[in-house]
């Protein structure tokens, strides 16, 4: 393994790893899930750079774009939650109250 993949690797291991145990705000997971998103970008952006293939350029992209819809949906349930019920903290939330 390359020190780029270990990197990389690492990196999406340490986002997974801050979504596991980190879950006190919202806040803090969507980071966390944006950190995984930005390790999966440039390990496939240096993927599709080590190949020399031309089918593989979109894919980095198209993983950018569906980055950009996961962030702005996790800001808008974000804004929601905090407006709803005062705090983005995951205690608060529980879907056994209506």
């Amino acid at each position: 393994m390359t020190p780029t993949h270990f990197t990389f690797s690492a990196a999406f291991l340490m986002g997974l790893a801050g979504l596991a145990f980190h879950r006190i705000h919202l806040l803090s997971a969507l980071l966390c899930l944006e950190g995984m998103m930005l390790s999966l970008f440039l390990a496939l952006s240096l993927w599709t750079l080590e190949l020399n293939s031309t089918n593989f350029t979109a894919a980095p992209l198209l993983l950018l774009a569906f980055s950009a819809c996961e962030a702005s949906a996790g800001l808008a349930l974000l804004v929601a939650t905090t407006r709803t019920h005062g705090s983005d903290r995951l205690q608060n939330l529980t879907l056994l109250q209506c």
